[in-house]
């Protein structure tokens, strides 16, 4: 009940301050004044104070949104796990399938770990002749500096 008078002496307050707003030739800001003011006689006519002040007291109301609260935040930590650990279920199969099916190649004959031989030494390209007073300057720096 005291609930009710609350709401209904704001909303009466939110009009008078619209209606003070209107006269000063504020039409716009009146008009949200009035809209917002509107809000809690309508919250008082449609029931939903009552079912808000009975809920309040109510412990298996409470109960429920603690549970809803624990569900929600128990998804969130999935979705954030799911994100950092790159992907969905699915995904992750798919990947762990071609990660083994591509562990061993196919036509291995001698194991990888094995000492590997020296690549062979490639010719040095034998520079043409204008480009050789081109880079004169730069091959002696480089040597200047053991490169």
């Amino acid at each position: 009940m005291i609930a009710e008078t609350i709401c209904s002496a704001v909303s009466v307050a939110g009009l008078g301050i619209a209606a003070v707003t209107a006269y000063r030739k504020r039409f716009l800001k009146a008009t949200r004044i009035a809209a917002y003011s509107l809000v809690p006689i309508g919250l008082v006519l449609t029931g939903v104070v009552k079912w808000l002040a009975h809920t309040a007291f109510s412990v298996t109301a409470w109960s429920g949104f603690v549970l809803l609260a624990v569900a929600w935040l128990l998804f969130m930590l999935t979705r954030a796990i799911e994100r950092r650990t790159g992907g969905t279920r699915k995904e992750r199969r798919a990947a762990a399938k071609a990660a083994q099916r591509d562990a061993v190649a196919p036509a291995a004959s001698a194991p990888s770990l094995g000492g590997a031989a020296k690549p062979a030494a490639q010719p040095k390209a034998k520079p043409r002749a204008g480009s050789e007073d081109d880079f004169g300057d730069i091959e002696a720096i480089l040597k200047k500096h053991g490169i």
